[in-house]
Parts: C-alpha cells; structure tokens; sequence
C-alpha cells in the first residue's frame, strides 16, 4: 500500500540531464531496462534493435573478442556492462569492452557495488552509420577518459574504423600490408574488417587464430602473468 510519504523515482527519459548519482538511482529503480547511457550529463535511452543492423553484428564483435580473452589470460570481456568513467557525467554501457585486469596491470577495476570502474582498455560499438553519437559524444567520452583503443562497426556504410589513443587524441589504426587490423594494445588481436564486414567469420577467425599464434602474443601473455599481483 502506498503512503504520502513515498517518494516517486523518476524514470530515465531520452535528453534528460542528470548527474551520475540521479542517473545511477533512475536507472537502479527500473529493473527493466536494458540499455541507458548517461554521456557528457545526458541521457540516452536505447531503442529496440534489429537484428541485421544490430544483434546479429554485436554477435560476431562478442565471438571475436572472447575468443582472443579465452587465449590471453590475464584479460576480461564484458558485454553491455555500464562502465563509471573517472572524467565528466558518463556512464556508458559500452557493446563490448575488452580490458586487462586490474591486478595484471590494467587501468580499471571492479569496484565495492560491482561495476567496472576507470576505463577498460578497449570498446567496440555497434553504429547505424558515421552520424552515430558513437562516433561523436561518445568518442569523445572514450577518448578524453583514456579508452587506448575504440573499434566502430558501420553496419550501413559497410565499414570498420580503428582508433588508438595517442597523445590524448583517437587517430586511425593503419592497416597492415595484409589489409587486417592489428591491436597496439593486446598483441595478437588481429581482425580483417573486410571478412567481419561480409559475414565471412571463418575468415575472421582464421586471421585472429594466425594473431593468438604469433611471437608477440606470447610475449603478451607471459608479461601480464609476470606482472600479475595478489588480489585481496
């Protein structure tokens, strides 16, 4: 039964500007919702996707990343996890996150109620196209909170962009000679935008598999088990 003295939570509403504490109490009162962001102190609610321009692509993203975590120990994946960034009001829920651990030397952690805070080292988003708020307020979310590399899917222009953090701004990854994308930040995660662009996800994971058995993923795996630290 209702009294007088209850107090109504608001909910989340599309360009509502809140704080991160009036963002996260919204968001914790409705258990329902399954995607909002709060970028630069404003909300975004997502809408229902479909399949082709959304799920079926943020699937093979997931496929992808978690078959280089199950190879790299000392990594974690994470998939729509809401992320408390250090810098300004956001709370993004990024696709797909890939990060080292933090007792492995990685630059966020998981904090005392459970979410990932500081920024995972790499996200990848899922965007309709180039006029995608991923590709503009949320880059520059990522960008200025120290995301190292941030990897974009154009579903509608067919395409795939690959940013690294350098000099505190997000520039292109070059392309290899073999037109495939390979991370700075975790060695052997190796993709051919192409082959992900087309479907081809045997080709996709063949080229990841060559990266997973490159002499530079191994030095990669056998540097985070040395540096590892005791957790508490």
């Amino acid at each position: 039964m209702s009294t007088a003295t209850e107090i109504r939570i608001p909910p989340l509403r599309q360009g509502d500007r809140l704080t991160v504490e009036e963002f996260e109490r919204r968001y914790d009162a409705m258990p329902d919702l399954k995607k909002a962001e709060l970028i630069e102190g404003v909300v975004y609610v997502a809408s229902p996707v479909s399949a082709e321009n959304h799920g079926d692509p943020h699937f093979d993203l997931i496929g992808w990343l978690s078959m280089y975590k199950t190879a790299t120990p000392g990594t974690k994946g994470s998939d729509n996890g809401t992320v408390r960034m250090k810098k300004g009001a956001n709370r993004p829920q990024p696709d797909v996150s890939l990060r080292i651990l933090h007792e492995c030397g990685g630059q966020s952690h998981i904090d005392d109620d459970g979410y990932l805070a500081g920024a995972p080292e790499l996200v990848a988003e899922v965007a309709a196209s180039s006029v995608s708020y991923d590709l503009h307020d949320k880059l520059d979310t990522y960008e200025r909170n120290g995301v190292k590399e941030y990897v974009v899917w154009r579903v509608e222009d067919q395409a795939v962009d690959w940013l690294i953090l350098q000099g505190g701004h997000f520039t292109p990854l070059p392309l290899s000679s073999d037109g495939c994308y390979k991370s700075e930040v975790f060695p052997g995660l190796w993709l051919d935008p192409k082959a992900l662009v087309d479907g081809k996800m045997d080709r996709v994971i063949d080229v990841l598999q060559r990266g997973l058995a490159s002499a530079e993923h191994k030095t990669f795996v056998d540097k985070l088990q040395k540096e590892k630290r005791p957790t508490k």
